[in-house]
């Protein structure tokens, strides 16, 4: 927020980009990984909440994935509502201490919240009877969060109220919000996001209030079918000696057209078959000296293993005839 940047207010940003892990990598949790968001700064108004969370259903939608995740919401209040629960939670939690998980145990000194996250099937069970946030939010908060709802039911966004769906880092407050889905396993959150009005303030800037999201596109690939269509290539294959400066010749004016073309330099037909099998090209170009002298190419459907001959040409519109996802 420097630069001038606090003088046009509320800014309205969004990015995309790589991130790190500290954490052990797993499936749909990979080391490096990228992520994309939103950032709503300077308003205070459940209006921004509503608008951050509306414009993360709207881009779920957009890519198909809106059916298959339950938007859950929950408010943490202010920094009083805050507080006051987590004093309240650490006095239910004292007397399980002994029965908490590992991570849990760290936890109860350092930020208790965050046992309310907790997958442990131990800690769970506790936390089925643990007070409810609902119970410390003083007046400003609740009119806070009743006014997102409305303003989300209003709009026709369907959401589940989550009463354990926390943020652990002191600067959130009040709305929280995770799409979560049945479809990833263990990884089951694929978007989430929240009010951090004190973020601002801890990083030694100005008071400003703020709300964004972020969302994993590897996990979001995941998720969607669009990895059944993804681009794939066609393997060129040399019979022999005589026709590698050919088949050089037709990859490189097939990557000039478009084309996704893989070549190989070693090897006999069977293993170069089994390479592209491999890196599952859709079809392969097989070249020998007939082909080259008949210019008529013989193009195999490495799906249903049909062959067909095809001039050099054609091949472009062969392709494209296939429907095939290639380019």
């Amino acid at each position: 927020l420097s630069n001038g940047l606090t003088q046009s207010l509320p800014l309205k940003l969004f990015y995309a980009g790589p991130m790190f892990r500290y954490d052990r990598p797993q499936k749909g949790r990979q080391r490096q990984f990228h992520q994309v968001g939103v950032e709503l700064i300077g308003s205070n108004e459940p209006w921004a909440d509503v608008e951050t969370i509306t414009f993360s259903t709207d881009f779920l939608k957009a890519l198909g994935l809106l059916s298959k995740c339950t938007l859950k919401i929950n408010t943490l209040g202010d920094f009083e509502s805050r507080e006051g629960y987590k004093a309240k939670l650490l006095d239910f939690l004292k007397p399980y201490e002994n029965d908490l998980s590992e991570d849990s145990k760290k936890r109860l000194t350092v930020n208790p919240l965050r046992i309310l996250d907790s997958k442990d099937p131990k800690d769970r069970e506790i936390i089925k009877s643990a007070p409810l946030y609902a119970s410390c939010l003083n007046t400003e908060s609740l009119t806070h969060y009743e006014k997102v709802k409305k303003g989300l039911s209003d709009l026709g966004v369907f959401f589940e109220e989550d009463p354990l769906l926390v943020r652990g880092l002191d600067y959130y407050c009040h709305t929280a919000f995770v799409f979560e889905t049945q479809f990833l396993g263990a990884q089951s959150e694929i978007l989430g996001g929240g009010r951090y009005d004190g973020l601002s303030r801890a990083l030694g800037g100005p008071d400003l209030p703020g709300i964004g999201w972020a969302g994993g596109i590897e996990r979001l690939l995941l998720l969607t079918d669009l990895q059944t269509e993804q681009n794939r290539s066609v393997a060129v294959i040399s019979v022999g000696e005589s026709t590698d400066v050919y088949a050089q010749k037709l990859t490189h004016d097939l990557r000039l057209k478009g084309l996704s073309v893989d070549i190989s330099y070693a090897g006999n037909v069977g293993k170069r078959m089994k390479r592209a099998n491999k890196i599952k090209s859709r079809f392969a170009i097989l070249i020998g000296e007939d082909e080259l002298r008949e210019q008529s190419l013989t193009v195999k459907d490495l799906d249903s293993g049909d062959n067909h001959r095809v001039s050099p040409d054609a091949l472009v519109d062969f392709f494209n005839q296939h429907n095939t996802h290639l380019a």
